[in-house]
């Protein structure tokens, strides 16, 4: 029994054609706009499509041109969201878009890396979802099996945000055996089992990273943490004075010039960022200033000795 015919007519053809060629442009065209006019907000209709795997259908050969567009909606959304005056601001569309952004391409990997970063970083920073950011860096080794700084990736999650020593160990040891992983990725997952939380085991997680990253961003980020330790060591340090200070039977209130003067200081002390230390003037507490570029600080500081 013949098969019934099915006809393509050149009509049909040539309007398949154009729509794929308007739909590639009016991309191309989305991206421009966002690079010279960036807006502040995400467009409300990336909520309609949620699902990467949707997207990817829908996008014909396009799908890394548009998994472009929504790692820019990613950035602006957390960029929006960080510098919002609004304290109840949330991040909620962050690990939608990471998400659809590496289905669309799931060789993205600045996507993975910084990705990762922002939404570990605990609020007002970011927020604070180190469970979501380990699963995206899993989704980028299911991508590509055997990354090592995916693995790198995963150990710092574990240690700087979960204070999880001995899995962060383990993660840093697996991307060790990994071919091509540099040779001071063991010498790390002995450190973490060694010294897990002590705050020089932490300089030395920091500074590994920072003299190894393979980009401008991360170094900055890893030189940042670092100047927040460094940050710790002087609140010990000034903490320590002005105890000594209310000893003598000072009282309050508490100020950087009064310890000047009674020549305990010999000048302002300033964080590493050029920023002067606040201090209490009726507690005495030393804290890093609220204008300072290290905020914000870490909640749980690693390895800060006991009061």
């Amino acid at each position: 029994m013949a098969q019934p015919r099915h006809d393509v007519r050149p009509g049909s053809v040539a309007l398949g054609v154009a729509a794929a060629v308007l739909f590639a442009a009016s991309l191309g065209l989305q991206v421009a706009r966002d690079r010279w006019f960036p807006r502040d907000t995400v467009a409300e209709s990336v909520l309609y499509v949620p699902s990467g795997a949707v997207l990817q259908r829908l996008a014909l050969s396009y799908d890394a041109l548009l998994a472009d567009v929504y790692w820019i909606r990613a950035i602006q959304h957390y960029g929006g969201t960080r510098r919002s005056a609004d304290p109840t601001a949330k991040y909620a569309l962050l690990q939608p878009l990471l998400s659809i952004t590496t289905t669309l391409d799931p060789q993205f990997n600045i996507a993975y890396r910084f990705g990762a970063i922002f939404l570990s970083e605990a609020p007002p920073g970011g927020p604070g979802r180190p469970d979501q950011a380990i699963a995206l860096l899993e989704r980028g080794l299911q991508a590509r099996p055997g990354n090592w700084r995916y693995m790198q990736d995963i150990g710092f999650i574990h240690y700087w945000w979960r204070r999880d020593y001995r899995t962060a160990a383990d993660w840093f040891a697996r991307a060790a055996d990994q071919p091509g992983a540099p040779w001071w990725l063991r010498s790390m997952a002995a450190v973490t089992v060694a010294q897990g939380g002590d705050r020089r085991a932490s300089r030395a997680l920091w500074q590994s990273l920072a003299q190894n990253a393979d980009n401008e961003w991360l170094a900055r980020n890893a030189a940042w943490r670092l100047q927040q330790l460094q940050a710790l060591d002087d609140i010990d340090a000034l903490t320590d004075i002005v105890r000594r200070f209310k000893a003598t039977g000072a009282t309050w209130p508490y100020s950087w010039e009064r310890l000047v003067r009674a020549g305990y200081l010999r000048r302002v002390p300033a964080d590493p960022a050029g920023v002067a230390y606040a201090i209490g003037p009726y507690t005495g507490l030393v804290e890093v200033a609220e204008t300072s570029p290290l905020q914000p600080m870490p909640t749980e500081p690693p390895g800060r000795p006991e009061s």
